[in-house]
């Protein structure tokens, strides 16, 4: 921009002065900073526009970059999976020759796991008398009720 000093501004404005008039100076100088101010935004807006195109344009080339990088690596990922896997099978053909049948497959015992067990031995229970089977009351009486003669 061109360069104006204090002593500069002074002289152009005991110019304006002198040609304008005093009445006048106040509303020229009002307007002239108002056309200064828009040619400042309007610069200012014109800078920030060639910034965003300039980062705009770094970070479609960083997102190339980041692509090609992510392209290479899932390549050389399938590259080892495809070898690993074909070494996998060599060796299972190999090793199935000369294996025999399988053996049976695994069964369950089949115990009965939701039946409470307790730690005391059913003949120590028919010895002292604990009841196994639990009955109602009128059972109990039905049970234990005298013949009839």
């Amino acid at each position: 921009m061109i360069d104006f000093g204090l002593d500069k501004i002074a002289i152009i404005g005991a110019v304006a002065l002198v040609v304008l008039g005093p009445e006048k100076l106040p509303r020229v100088a009002r307007t002239v900073g108002h056309l200064m101010g828009k040619a400042q935004r309007y610069v200012a807006e014109v800078k920030a526009e060639v910034n965003r195109s300039i980062e705009l344009e770094e970070l479609q080339k960083m997102k190339s970059k980041v692509q090609e990088a992510a392209r290479d690596v899932e390549q050389s990922i399938r590259r080892e999976t495809d070898a690993a896997t074909a070494a996998f099978n060599d060796v299972w053909k190999d090793g199935s020759e000369s294996i025999d049948p399988l053996p049976p497959m695994y069964r369950h015992p089949g115990k009965k796991w939701r039946l409470k067990r307790g730690a005391t031995p059913q003949w120590y229970k028919l010895k002292a008398g604990v009841r196994r089977n639990v009955q109602s009351g009128a059972a109990r009486v039905a049970r234990f009720r005298p013949p009839v003669r």
